[in-house]
């Protein structure tokens, strides 16, 4: 009868202690054979490919059995690399079926260093890649001599088929489902290990809190390899039996109004992104764009991923609230990896939720609740309240006591959305799974590394006790951040740098503060080493620096054992107070100058081109030189693809954007694209 209850949506808690994914997408299969589970919009605009439910349990099996015909075992690691689209989503079940532990990642990109799936393989392991041909292919050309990658066996999906006997093993809730390995780490990446359970528990989580059904047509464009785009996006409709509208992120950034029009157009319920899409949103989407939008399915987007911002979600409601969205539909949230993904909402009836509270205090780990129109005052956003059986508790991180009541201190969570550990890392799964309070001896509890307090039984998350930093919705280390920028230049002394992020009028941008070698300082050339660390940092994260400071030899802060003080030396940024030999920061200009040309002779191009850059990466015009690549002027990938679509629609242009950071200069590139459009 248990599964009779996921059909009619009359779930019960103990359903999701019996069952796996794997039983639900074969029960769906069998009692909604026809219903429609995902729609892939190529474009963001136009259906390339939608798939049944039977016809995915069916295409999923046939991947299962050729993973076993070619010998694989169960327990063994699939390196998945796929673009967005629907044969991910066959292969990630497939992988269940053949009780093989997926290993999502991005693909690979012409001209973009192999650094952080060589990490990957390196950690896990894997026996073989799944792929689609054109990717393979591009191995083959581009990527041969990765010896990592050349040494598994690969599978390319969409050109092998397999006809063999059924075979038989049975997945266990307790069973590994796949790797999560935290986004942004290049250095040393660590693997979540998530079990068909967590799966199913966190689930139950998103089902009871968003009051999923098999109406709840979801729309997302998250990348489906980690976290929101993964659960939300690819898992969360199977569990309800609902449909899920996907588009690539690229579609998104692209043309923002994809998203929204793609609740229009399929009478969307549910979505999710971080804060900076809905911002996007709010800049990118015109008056003209919005003809005929109508929002009002909207029940609930949900806000998580990266800080939640008051200011946001109100211009965001206030933008959009005439087609239909209400100021109750937003959701914030909040989770990690390690979690499966939810950590804690609200009810989806109620408007968000938020705190005026003293800023001062708050720096100091006090909670002082004040005036809006009260100095100093700021506002948090509550994040809502754990549901299910997972249980939160905020515990002083030195003393690893209880907090008190007007405390800020670190958020501890237990329950079954919790995740086994990281993959080969015993250690760390110790230090950061197996906590326990000195004072009761509760636990064991995750460590999440956030900091926040609970008031009048809803949580609000402060800010991070780990160096982590968070940037458009991505996770990054910052000895990562550090090492990359440390090899970019020789006058960088090694293992004396510091990465860290500042709130820029609401939006988080990452400062690099790095000593330059004794040598060095006599003829340092600041814009070249600056430059070049903000050309290494965007070819290999994708990411804009705001500002690099060069620090006097010696002159960073350490502790007495020799550790970088990053936090000290974020105040001491914020305090001017760091021994500075050269700086180069990205500032805001009124000088707004507009390309006047609109043919695409040379002149007018290049002009447009450097007006381009001026607006959008916020480079005072007259620092700007032609004969620099455009990366240092702090190109990300997001930008990149803004810069592709601003071509097409200007010149009719199409460049791939990986082009941007093939080190062209900016002159090259307006060359190219001035013989082009002749």
């Amino acid at each position: 009868m248990g599964l009779e209850n996921f059909l009619h949506g009359t779930i019960t808690e103990e359903d999701t202690y019996l069952y796996t994914i794997c039983d639900i997408l074969k029960f769906r299969a069998e009692r909604t054979p026809d219903k429609v589970a995902f729609i892939f919009l190529k474009d963001g605009e136009t259906e390339e490919e939608k798939i049944t439910y039977r016809q995915l349990y069916e295409q999923a099996w046939r991947i299962a059995h050729t993973i076993r015909n070619r010998g694989i075992s169960p327990g063994e690691r699939a390196l998945l690399l796929f673009p967005p689209g629907l044969e991910f989503v066959k292969t990630l079940f497939g992988c269940f079926y053949a009780a093989i532990y997926a290993v999502p990642a991005y693909p690979p990109r012409k001209n973009r260093s192999f650094s952080r799936i060589i990490s990957i393989v390196n950690d896990c392991d894997p026996k073989l890649c799944i792929t689609i041909s054109d990717i393979r292919e591009s191995f083959e050309k581009n990527f041969r001599d990765v010896e990592e990658l050349r040494s598994l066996l690969w599978i390319s999906v969409d050109r092998e088929s397999s006809v063999s006997e059924d075979f038989s093993y049975t997945i266990a809730p307790d069973d590994l489902a796949l790797l999560q390995y935290t986004s942004g780490s290049t250095a040393s990446p660590k693997g979540v290990m998530v079990s068909h359970g967590n799966f199913m528990r966190n689930l139950e989580f998103l089902r009871q809190c968003f009051e999923f059904t098999a109406e709840t047509n979801a729309v997302h464009w998250l990348p489906v390899f980690h976290d929101m785009g993964l659960v939300i996006g690819i898992i969360q409709p199977v569990y309800s039996g609902c449909t899920g509208i996907l588009m690539s992120p690229v579609s998104f950034i692209q043309k923002p109004i994809r998203w929204l029009r793609a609740f229009s157009d399929y009478h969307g319920v549910m979505g999710s992104a971080p804060n900076f899409a809905f911002d996007l949103c709010i800049s990118k989407i015109s008056e003209e764009d919005c003809m005929n939008l109508d929002l009002s399915t909207v029940k609930a987007i949900l806000n998580a991923a990266e800080p939640v911002r008051k200011a946001t979600m109100e211009q965001f409601i206030e933008r959009f609230e005439p087609y239909g969205f209400q100021p109750e539909n937003f959701y914030p949230g909040y989770g990690l990896a390690e979690a499966t993904l939810i950590v804690s909402g609200g009810n989806i009836t109620d408007k968000p939720r938020y705190l005026c509270v003293d800023k001062q205090a708050l720096e100091k780990g006090r909670i002082e609740i004040t005036r809006e129109d009260a100095p100093g005052s700021s506002y948090q956003v509550s994040v809502g309240k754990p549901w299910i059986d997972t249980h939160i508790i905020i515990v002083d991180p030195e003393t690893l006591t209880h907090s008190k009541s007007s405390e800020v201190g670190e958020i501890w969570v237990s329950g079954s959305i919790i995740t086994k550990g990281y993959w080969n890392k015993s250690r760390e799964t110790k230090e950061t799974f197996h906590a326990y309070t000195r004072d009761t001896r509760e636990g064991p509890f995750l460590r999440t590394g956030d900091l926040g307090f609970f008031y009048e039984g809803e949580l609000y998350v402060t800010g991070r006790l780990k160096d982590l930093i968070i940037l458009k919705g991505r996770n990054y280390y910052p000895q990562d951040i550090e090492f990359l920028a440390e090899k970019s230049h020789p006058a960088l002394r090694p293992n004396a740098s510091a990465a860290f992020s500042v709130d820029l009028d609401g939006e988080e941008r990452l400062v690099i503060v790095a000593e330059v070698e004794r040598t060095a300082i006599r003829d340092l050339d600041v814009a070249a080493v600056c430059d070049a660390i903000r050309q290494q940092v965007g070819e290999e994260l994708e990411q804009e620096v705001y500002a690099v400071q060069l620090l006097r030899t010696a002159s960073i802060l350490k502790t007495s054992s020799g550790k970088i003080q990053r936090r000290a030396c974020k105040a001491a940024f914020l305090r001017n107070e760091l021994d500075v030999v050269g700086e180069s920061v990205l500032k805001e200009t009124t000088r707004e100058r507009e390309a006047v040309a609109s043919s695409s002779d040379l002149v007018s191009l290049q002009a447009w081109l450097l007006a381009w850059i001026h607006s959008q990466l916020k480079v005072p015009i007259e620092l700007i030189d032609s004969s620099r690549p455009i990366t240092a002027y702090g190109l990300n990938s997001m930008k990149a693809v803004q810069l592709q679509n601003a071509f097409l629609q200007r010149y009719g242009i199409n460049f791939p954007p990986y082009l941007f950071f093939e080190k062209i200069t900016i002159g090259e590139l307006a060359e190219r694209a001035s013989r082009l459009g002749q």
